[in-house]
């Protein structure tokens, strides 16, 4: 029987799911009660590239871990479609520039930020033809996390075109929580 690579061993001894080995998501708090069941931090992953199948049913995606979301969110761009691989390696270069600055856990400051980013309140149209007014409603939670780490990638994407500017610098910076 062939030996296990080290890394393999110490994972397997530690008994522990870390993200990319590194970060454990047992601490991990969501600090606003009603995003509790949308940001999904439970579901420990060492890698976030599960290839579940999240649309199948309605509401299965609050289910997907959230870092895999963020992942997949970075592969919108016509240029990054299907480059799963390349955007789990720049989330993990990300993470590791959070954790050196902030020396917190990278999944914290992510879920902070989305908690943070998305927004509570929108406005819709009401009316018919030719009147409209806009009338302000509550925004869902399930929209206020679509739409936190939608904000969060394409504030990301921009910058790293005009100048060009390497993506995870780029993505770590937007993340750290405010004082």
């Amino acid at each position: 029987m062939a030996a296990l690579p080290t890394e393999v061993q110490k994972v397997a001894n530690e008994g522990t799911v870390k993200l990319f080995g590194k970060w454990d998501a047992e601490g991990v708090e969501v600090k606003d009660i009603s995003l509790t069941d949308y940001i999904n931090v439970n579901h420990a992953v060492y890698v976030p590239h599960t290839a579940g199948r999240y649309a199948k049913k309605q509401f299965a995606k609050g289910r997907m871990p959230i870092v895999e979301r963020l992942v997949n969110a970075l592969m919108m761009n016509g240029r990054n479609n299907g480059k799963k691989i390349m955007a789990v390696r720049i989330v993990q270069h990300a993470f590791e520039i959070i954790n050196l600055v902030t020396e917190q856990n990278p999944i914290q400051v992510l879920v902070d930020a989305i908690v943070n980013t998305g927004p509570r309140e929108d406005s819709t149209r009401i009316g018919s033809q030719g009147t409209v007014r806009r009338q302000a409603v509550d925004v869902s939670p399930l929209r206020r996390v679509n739409q936190a780490i939608s904000l969060l990638t394409t504030g990301v994407c921009s910058p790293s075109s005009s100048p060009p500017s390497p993506f995870p610098p780029s993505l770590s910076i937007p993340l750290p929580p405010l004082p």
